[in-house]
């Protein structure tokens, strides 16, 4: 009798599925992590080193336009030498240069440290995206995709609830300090993670050594017509999903404190409610699309973020509020949980790193102008009427997924 083999995402067992899967994780909560103490810390930093609001604001600009940066790079390299190897390295190149932001004399080394904690942040979803959708059975594809994305989420409420009793007790220095630790993360995805097969198998069958892929990866984004099509159709989803996070995330706690008349801590609460429902929204996504496929799942989530960011810029009681938060965070960033597995079936193994940073970075540097957009809505005509235009950007997001994005829910990779 022949032997049957098993596909290269399913021979290397639930243990080392498990290992790809929680490195991943880990690697995106610290992406969420930093971002929002860096918001916290701020006002200390800006103190401390006599900083202007537009240099401390800077920071942060910088810290994305870093990610951005770091998202092509480590794309690409991660389909030249591997996806644990170079998760490793996004992990290693965030932490120290995280860890150095403490020693910062001035605006301009902390502003270098910045950038360069960026580059490393920037690396590490779609190479995270790519191990676990290699290294998991297809069938699983986009739940457990959606486990990473959850990874931020994990991140930020780490940010929220460690930030109020630490930066008291150890001061913004001791917070960037605590960003080293990380760097045994990166110890941990070396010693314990090993290359998926998928990977290992394309590099020797190409007559490479193991650590080696095609050249210029990149190209294979636009290879024909209807890749290059694909690929439009996956920047402008990635560029509405981040557009609208960060114009709503940004502004959600100024909005109900002008609108309404909130506390910054009851703001906050408000705020904590949409997040919790951008967590259930995320996994629920997953499920959704493993089930009824990717194109059905982010077309029920593109409509109902039309309706909900509408309907909830009309409320005005604080039940509704809460309630209405909690769903329309469910819609707006839910559809994060389905990038990993979606970009993944697209594109070839020898570019699929590539495809999923270069591609959600783009999406990544659009979102960077929602706040600036939503802002300038708000101060010339209201909240309302910005959040309303935010509601109609999904329309968009909803004709790409009709006409540009293909079908391929349990495809083998290839």
């Amino acid at each position: 009798m022949n032997a049957v083999s098993s596909p290269p995402e399913t021979a290397q067992g639930r243990g080392y599925a498990g290992r790809a899967l929680l490195a991943s994780v880990l690697g995106y909560a610290m992406d969420g992590f930093d971002l929002l103490i860096l918001g916290f810390m701020l006002p200390a930093i800006a103190a401390d080193l006599h900083l202007s609001s537009t240099q401390a604001g800077s920071l942060v600009t910088w810290t994305l336009v870093g990610a951005v940066a770091g998202g092509v790079i480590f794309g690409m390299l991660g389909d030249y030498f591997g996806r644990v190897r170079v998760l490793a390295w996004t992990i290693l190149v965030f932490a120290v240069f995280t860890g150095l932001c403490a020693l910062a004399q001035g605006y301009a080394d902390l502003l270098v440290y910045r950038t360069m904690a960026g580059i490393g942040l920037g690396g590490e979803f779609g190479i995270g995206m790519t191990l676990v959708a290699e290294a998991w059975p297809a069938a699983q594809r986009a739940r457990v995709s959606s486990y990473v994305g959850l990874g931020w989420q994990l991140g930020v409420l780490a940010a929220a609830l460690l930030t109020p009793l630490l930066l008291p007790v150890i001061g913004w220095r001791g917070m960037f300090a605590v960003g080293l630790l990380p760097a045994v993360v990166s110890f941990f995805v070396r010693r314990r993670v090993e290359e998926p097969l998928l990977f290992t198998e394309r590099a020797k069958r190409a007559g490479h050594d193991a650590a080696l892929a095609p050249r210029a990866p990149i190209k294979r984004l636009i290879a024909d017509a209807r890749t290059a099509r694909t690929s439009l159709g996956v920047v402008i989803l990635c560029s509405v999903q981040n557009f609208g996070y960060y114009g709503l995330m940004i502004w959600l706690p100024g909005y109900l404190s002008k609108a309404f008349g909130y506390s910054l801590t009851k703001s906050g609460l408000w705020t904590a409610a949409t997040v919790a429902g951008m967590a259930a929204g995320i996994w629920l996504f997953g499920v959704a699309a493993d089930r009824f496929g990717r194109k059905p799942a982010f077309l029920f989530y593109q409509a109902g973020a039309v309706v909900t960011v509408f309907v909830y810029s009309q409320l005005a009681t604080p039940f509704a509020l809460l309630v209405g938060g909690m769903v329309m965070g469910a819609f707006v960033n839910g559809m994060i949980g389905g990038y990993g597995a979606l970009i993944s079936e697209l594109y070839p193994t020898e570019a699929r790193a590539t495809a999923q940073n270069v591609l959600f970075n783009i999406g990544r540097a659009v979102g960077g102008f929602g706040p600036v957009t939503v802002g300038a809505l708000a101060a010339r005509y209201s909240f309302t009427a910005a959040l309303g235009m935010l509601a109609s950007i999904y329309v968009l997001d909803i004709l790409a997924t009709l006409f540009l994005i293909p079908e391929r829910r349990g495809a083998a990779l290839e």
